[in-house]
């Protein structure tokens, strides 16, 4: 099992719109491509959150093929949409990580 993460940091102005339409919205369109088999959405606590708060979302795949699936067929997309709505209000970073307990 793999966990694709996503890290992301939201400006304050428009905290509540973003994180709506990520549950909403964006969560279960990245869930819908069938390319993973569950996620957690969670805030980072602990940081400073004077520019906003700082969320990760990490979504779970059974394999390296489906994530390079997402990414060959859906992620670009899912990241320009993201970009089309929240503009430089929100910094992203992507990473993922092998369970290896």
């Amino acid at each position: 099992m793999l966990i694709y993460n996503v890290t992301t940091k939201i400006d304050w102005q428009i905290h509540d719109l973003w994180r709506e339409w990520m549950l909403n919205e964006h969560i279960p369109l990245v869930l819908g491509t069938g390319c993973f088999v569950k996620h957690q959405f969670v805030r980072i606590l602990e940081i400073d959150e004077t520019e906003g708060p700082t969320y990760a979302i990490q979504y779970y795949t059974e394999s390296k093929a489906q994530y390079n699936r997402y990414n060959e067929l859906y992620a670009a997309a899912l990241r320009q949409s993201a970009l089309d709505l929240w503009g430089d209000r929100i910094i992203s970073f992507h990473s993922l990580m092998d369970i290896v307990n």
